[in-house]
């Protein structure tokens, strides 16, 4: 005798609950994940071109590029992971891209044996200064209006870049960004959450069917092969120490990282309302991972800036507590391209330079408005964060330092020469008798 399982029975209706509860939580988090892809997605195509820079001017083979390759993006991924869902909060890692602008020079001048030696150097120096609890210290000591402005000059070439476009002489590129601009606009009006992703999925499709903003230029050789698809294997660097490379490469590689690079991804984290971020741990884990990684190639592990604003805002997710996901999702996307990183490297060159730009500054829309806004909020320190803004702005390089630092020292230092003389104002106002 068979028996029968009514539709309405339990171990119906059971099943079927659960099966909806799962499609609302696929459906909820959906944003989360979408923004942690298109993060790894910027990263990829922007600053990768910059460590494969370093690796042609440093005559690396092909298998110590793609080590290189599978360290930064395996470290970024594994500490995005833990340290997202430790403390539950979205922590977007990547390598260090103004150490990496370094790298393409001050490679050439030591073996790579002693480059190995110098990330060393540089890794635990960072994990030394987080353990110590200084960076915190230093962090809670800047003003926010100071550390919004930063973050919003940070990302304003990025938003720049949309409409700098329409002068590309890439064939169909202003016609690529300028539909992308548009369907943004409709797609932000008809549906906040999925806007960026539907213009994403609009800019690839009509790169793909009409060719727009396809460089000429690429070489075939450049082309993943997808037929050989393979597991990147990671080749083992014994490291050795030199006086000329840690004064050339290992101090200033943890000078950028701290200051281009874990100062804005604390920014990032305080504009976006997670004020209670334990930055110390922070720091010092990404630290240590830079020190593990460096005998595969890693120059360091660091907080994202730029590619952590879109997975921290609301475009997210709206409700702040769950934001976290994105960095989940995140961290999961690299260890995935970077176990494949060395197939894989070709197909992120091949992206129209005008579609990553341009949905890379439409989704940090968001966080440039609310950098401005956060840096603009107290009239007394309106002027010292307009510098800081203006100078971080600039993109300007002195003294080996880049925009960013000098942006933050320059309006700190007018933070502290105009604050007490307004004070001092104020108080003369008030005791100034009555006429």
């Amino acid at each position: 005798m068979k028996t029968s399982i009514s539709p309405t029975s339990p171990t119906v209706t059971s099943a079927t609950t659960k099966a909806d509860s799962l499609l609302s939580h696929a459906k909820d988090y959906f944003p989360a994940i979408l923004a942690g892809m298109i993060a790894v997605l910027i990263s990829y195509a922007g600053p990768m071109l910059l460590m494969l820079q370093a690796a042609q001017a440093a005559h690396l083979s092909d298998a110590l590029s793609s080590s290189w390759l599978w360290a930064v993006s395996i470290g970024s991924g594994l500490c995005g992971i833990l340290l997202s869902y430790r403390y539950q909060i979205p922590v977007i890692c990547a390598w260090n891209t103004p150490g990496a602008a370094l790298l393409v020079s001050s490679l050439v001048t030591v073996s790579y044996h002693d480059a190995i030696g110098a990330y060393l150097v540089a890794g635990a120096l960072t994990c030394f200064i987080g353990l110590t609890g200084a960076f915190q210290k230093i962090m809670a000591a800047i003003p926010k209006s100071v550390c919004s402005a930063m973050l919003a000059g940070i990302l304003f070439r990025f938003g720049v870049e949309v409409f700098a476009n329409a002068r590309s002489e890439v064939a169909g590129a202003p016609i690529l960004t300028a539909i992308l601009f548009i369907a943004y606009l409709i797609f932000k009006r008809q549906t906040s959450r999925y806007a960026i992703v539907l213009t994403l999925f609009t800019g690839v499709i009509l790169s793909m069917v009409c060719g727009w903003g396809q460089s000429t230029a690429i070489s075939g050789a450049h082309s993943p092969n997808w037929w050989s698809l393979s597991l990147t294997t990671p080749v083992w660097t014994m490291p050795t120490w030199t006086l000329s490379s840690t004064v050339s490469i290992g101090l200033p590689l943890a000078l950028l990282c701290l200051t281009g690079q874990q100062v804005p991804g604390v920014a990032v984290l305080r504009a976006a309302g997670f004020e209670k971020a334990p930055v110390s741990q922070l720091i010092s884990a990404t630290g240590a991972a830079s020190c593990l990684l460096a005998p595969f190639g890693s120059h360091g592990i660091n907080l994202a800036a730029i590619t952590a604003a879109i997975c921290t805002g609301p475009e997210a997710h709206h409700e702040a507590n769950k934001r976290w996901i994105a960095g989940i999702a995140c961290g999961i996307f690299y260890v995935i391209i970077g176990c494949f990183a060395g197939s894989l490297k070709g197909l992120f060159l091949l992206l129209p330079h005008a579609l990553v730009t341009t949905v890379a500054g439409l989704a940090l829309m968001g966080a440039i408005q609310n950098g401005l806004s956060q840096a603009m909020a107290l009239a007394e320190e309106r002027e010292a964060a307009l510098i800081t803004f203006i100078v971080t702005a600039s993109n300007i390089t002195v003294l080996g330092l880049g925009s960013a630092c000098w942006g933050i020292s320059l309006g700190l230092l007018s933070y502290v020469v105009l604050k007490p003389r307004k004070i001092q104002d104020n108080t003369a106002v008030t005791q100034s008798p009555i006429r």
